[in-house]
C-alpha cells in the first residue's frame, strides 16, 4: 500500500511538469529541452530557501518563478536571437547545470532535518488522527503518506483548474492561437515571439513547481534529478491524449494529469516485478515508444475492420 501511494503522490507531483510539457510541446509546438534543467532549478531553489529558513510554501512559489525565469531565457534567445529552438533549450539546459551546482554549492542537498510542505502535512495528519498511521481499506497507512497524497491532489487539481482558466482568457485563447497558426496571428498584429516566450516561461514554471515540490517529497534535491523528465512528460502527455480521446481543452488537461499518474504507477508495477533500478531509464523509453506507436496502430486496425 505505502508503495501504490508513493507511486500516486509522485505522479500527481510530476503531473504539473507533464502540464508543462503539454504547454510548450501541444500548444505551441515547441521542442522545449528547458524542462531538464528547470525542474532541477525550481528543486534547488526551494531547497536552499528550507535550509535558510524560508517557509515551505514560499519557497514553493520561489520555485515556480525559478522555472520561469528559465523558461523565458529560452525563449528570448528563440524569438529574440533567432536561435533554433531545440539548440535554444539545450543552451539554457547546459547553462542550468553549472548554476544549479553554484547555488547549491554542492551535487546533492538533503532537507531531512528542514521543515517542508511534507513535513507540515505529517504534523497536520498527526494533529488529526491522533498518531503516526491510519487504516486504509484494512491496511495500515502512514500519515505523512496518506496527507501527502490527499495535500498533492488537491494541489494538482488547484493548479490544473487555474490553467484551463487562463487559456480559455484572452491571453491563453491567443497563446492557443499562436500555436495553431502563428502566421495568421502575426497578420493580426500580435507578437509571436513575446507570446512564445510567455508561453515558455508558463510551462517551465510549472515544472520548476512540480521540481520544488519533489524535492519536498523525498527530502533532497540533487543536481541530477531531471534527467530524463522531458520523456517523462512527453509519455504523459501522449498516454492523456489516449485515456480521453479528445482534443478539448479541459479533457486534454485532466488527461495529461492522468497519463502522468498512471506512467508512474506502470513504473511502480515494473519495478515491484522485479525490475532493476539501473534499467529504469531503458524501460521507460520503452513505455514512451509504446505510446507514441500504440494509438496510430489502433487506429489503422480500427480503419481495416471499418472497410
Amino acid at each position: 500500500m505505502t508503495l501504490l501511494i508513493g507511486a500516486w503522490t509522485v505522479g500527481l507531483i510530476l503531473s504539473l511538469l507533464a502540464l508543462g510539457v503539454f504547454i510548450s510541446f501541444r500548444v505551441f509546438n515547441f521542442p522545449d529541452i528547458t524542462t531538464e534543467g528547470s525542474i532541477t532549478m525550481g528543486a534547488v531553489t526551494a531547497a536552499v530557501l528550507l535550509v535558510d529558513g524560508v517557509p515551505a510554501p514560499v519557497a514553493t512559489l520561489a520555485g515556480f518563478a525559478t522555472g520561469a525565469i528559465a523558461g523565458a531565457a529560452t525563449g528570448v534567445l528563440h524569438a529574440k536571437f533567432g536561435i533554433n529552438g531545440l539548440l535554444s533549450g539545450i543552451i539554457v539546459m547546459t547553462a542550468l547545470y553549472s548554476v544549479n551546482l553554484r547555488v547549491m554549492g554542492q551535487s546533492n542537498l538533503p532537507l531531512l532535518d528542514v521543515p517542508t510542505l511534507a513535513t507540515d502535512a505529517e504534523r497536520l495528519g498527526r494533529a488529526l488522527v491522533g498518531g503516526d498511521s491510519l487504516s486504509l481499506w484494512g491496511r495500515s497507512v502512514g500519515v505523512r503518506d496518506a496527507l501527502t497524497l490527499v495535500l498533492s491532489l488537491a494541489s494538482v487539481a488547484l493548479v490544473g483548474g487555474v490553467l484551463y482558466l487562463f487559456l480559455r482568457t484572452h491571453l491563453g485563447t491567443a497563446m492557443r492561437a499562436t500555436g495553431d497558426n502563428d502566421e495568421m496571428m502575426r497578420a493580426l498584429g500580435v507578437s509571436v515571439g513575446n507570446m512564445l516566450i510567455l508561453g515558455l516561461a508558463l510551462a517551465n514554471g510549472l515544472v520548476g513547481l512540480s521540481g520544488a515540490l519533489l524535492a519536498q517529497y523525498q527530502g533532497f534535491a540533487d543536481v541530477q534529478m531531471g534527467i530524463g523528465m522531458v520523456v517523462w512528460g512527453l509519455a504523459s502527455v501522449i498516454i492523456g491524449e489516449a485515456l480521453v480521446g479528445t482534443r478539448q481543452l479541459g479533457f486534454i488537461i485532466i488527461g495529461t494529469l492522468m497519463g502522468s499518474v498512471l506512467f508512474r504507477l506502470l513504473v511502480a508495477v515494473a519495478l515491484r516485478a522485479g525490475l532493476n533500478p539501473n534499467d529504469l531509464k531503458l524501460i521507460t523509453a520503452v513505455f514512451v515508444f509504446v505510446a507514441l506507436v500504440l494509438p496510430s496502430a489502433l487506429a489503422r486496425v480500427r480503419v481495416r475492420r471499418a472497410g
